[in-house]
């Protein structure tokens, strides 16, 4: 019988930002490692949320010993309501990650069937003949992990995101003692995070932010509001230390951020001095050199704190000369004109804007390129998959493992669905798998496919044209000329005479005068194709056109 050898399966995370989902298969063994969500891009109409597809797994459902979690980002967990109450297997994450994870799972009704279990940076459990190991990582959130997983064919690390930070705010900061300690012992394939492996150097310290906070509440004249990601524990941590500093209170708004801090105060990573934090209602009452506001928005999301305030429509806050705004965040790709469009009206009116051009108000959480190399030498892998980012990134990440010594044939950049096979002695891509996108869109999870996409951007384009046609019940003949109605398509009035135009038309290709029960589906084919030709040699647009039939 042919040695088994290890399969390592990404579902979600390459040549993406977001949407992490890794799957190692050994024998009748699985463990998936995150399970993520990706913010809808700007083709995606309508789209709320982005989550793998778990064809793969529902397939194999019955070989899933867990699902180990790195941190509590929604890159990394944001997919679990979706997923578990298809594959319902344990969890396995620190304790800050378990209490987000439960108010998520909470929200959707799907914490009562979750079995999370909590082990601490330095824990080992075993899942099937996988033993797994949490050592901790510094990133933007505490409590995030990488994995050390012993397998029946040689050791994996999985880097999770990290960053090398001597400084952290709070948490530990990267493990490299173990990682050289394992890197000693040969490792067979590292997984390491490459969001950010275009950078060269090293990503500065959290500690700058918390510098730069500081000096901007010291010589704010009045109110002082900070937008950042609602997970980012760390910066509402910095924000709370400055603002204490300059005896001003805190204010939170925006669910998310109310939801997260009030979760890791509970747990412990956030330590707020007593009488710093204040109830939203006691804004009103504060001398604005007094206060701080931290809100969400920071990537211009229509509905969030922030955005809700610069389009006066926030019940607390409205923006008054003399206020002033950070964004301790950096864009999500696509997101610029949403956030740019939201600085504009800050300005407008009146507020002093600060935001990642002109002050070093955010540092992002991951390695850049003379962190990576690092990782590479103290770990010393036979094989190499860079993960987590877009196509160029694990490219370049590739590239840059070669620089260190890793032969280009023992380096992988893989997509979303490659399955990558190893043994001791060897390494190779041997198929590929079903994956893609499941879209979210309101209450309604994976109904969304590429047509309706296709449609909705067919509409948002080129509108919509509906033809009326009444039909006689008994004799299927034609009842007078059919009605043009038209949306988003050309102004009505100035096209007039081209809509009268194309009822006559239509009302040709239905009339043969002649007694006739059309088949419907034969008729909807011709005015379709008839109206996308008509339309087409006179506005050169395609709009969607909808024939509906109405017997009388």
């Amino acid at each position: 019988m042919a040695k088994k050898r290890l399969k390592i399966i990404p579902l979600g995370g390459l040549g993406e930002i977001g949407k992490n989902m890794m799957v190692l298969e050994f024998g009748e063994d699985i463990i998936v490692i995150d399970s993520g969500l990706m913010f809808p891009n700007e083709e995606m109409l309508g789209i709320d949320l982005v989550i793998p597809d778990i064809s793969y797994l529902l397939e194999n459902r019955e070989k899933i010993r867990g699902i180990v979690i790195t941190h509590a980002h929604e890159d990394h967990i944001g997919a679990l309501p979706y997923v578990l109450p298809q594959i319902n297997v344990p969890i396995y994450c620190t304790r800050l990650a378990k209490g987000l994870i439960s108010g998520k799972l909470k929200e959707r009704k799907a914490l009562a069937q979750a079995k999370i279990n909590v082990i601490n940076p330095g824990g080992q459990f075993n899942l099937g003949r996988f033993k797994i190991e949490f050592y901790p990582v510094c990133h933007s959130i505490p409590d995030a992990v990488g994995l050390i997983i012993q397998t029946p064919v040689g050791t994996v690390i999985h880097s999770g995101d990290f960053k090398l930070d001597h400084t952290p705010v709070n948490g530990l900061p990267t493990d490299l003692s173990r990682l050289a300690q394992i890197g000693g012992q040969e490792v067979l394939l590292l997984l390491a995070d490459s969001t950010y492996a275009e950078l060269p150097g090293y990503t500065p310290s959290e500690k700058v932010v918390g510098e730069a906070l500081d000096r901007i509440i010291a010589k704010a004249p009045g109110r002082v509001i900070i937008t950042t990601f609602a997970s980012l524990v760390s910066r509402v941590q910095q924000i709370i230390n400055a603002a204490a500093h300059h005896h001003r209170r805190v204010f939170i708004t925006g669910r998310s951020m109310s939801d997260t801090v009030k979760i890791a105060t509970e747990l412990g990573y956030l330590k707020i001095p007593d009488g710093v934090l204040a109830r939203i209602d006691e804004l009103r009452n504060m001398p604005h050199e007094k206060t701080v506001i931290i809100t969400t928005g920071s990537q211009g999301e229509p509905t969030s704190g922030l955005v809700r305030i610069a389009n006066r429509d926030h019940r607390q806050v409205n923006i008054v000369k003399g206020d002033t705004v950070v964004y301790s965040a950096s864009p999500i790709p696509g997101n610029e004109s949403l956030i740019n469009r939201t600085i504009d009206s800050l300005f407008k009116q009146g507020a002093d804007v600060y935001y990642g051009r002109i002050a070093q108000t955010h540092v992002h959480g991951h390695a850049s390129q003379e962190e990576l190399k690092l990782l590479l030498r103290l770990v010393k892998p036979r094989y190499f998959m860079p993960i987590h980012g877009e196509y160029r990134h694990l490219n370049l990440h590739a590239r840059l493992a070669q620089s260190v010594g890793i032969p280009a044939e023992n380096t992988f950049a893989l997509e979303d669905g490659d399955i990558l096979e190893l043994s001791p002695k060897w390494g190779k891509v041997t198929g590929k798998v079903g994956t893609g996108n499941v879209y979210v869109d309101g209450l309604s999870v994976g109904d969304v496919g590429g047509i309706i996409l296709r449609n909705r951007k067919m509409l948002s384009r080129d509108g919509i044209v509906v033809v009326i046609i009444a039909v006689n019940k008994q004799t299927g003949k034609l009842v007078g000329r059919p009605d043009i109605v038209s949306r988003g398509f050309v102004d009505i009035n100035e096209s007039k005479d081209m809509l009268e135009e194309s009822r006559d038309l239509v009302a040709k290709i239905l009339d043969h005068g002649r007694r006739h029960t059309a088949e419907w589906g034969f008729a909807d084919s011709k005015v379709r194709d008839a109206l996308n030709r008509f339309y087409y040699e006179h506005t050169k647009r395609r709009p969607m056109i909808l024939p509906v039939m109405v017997k009388v």
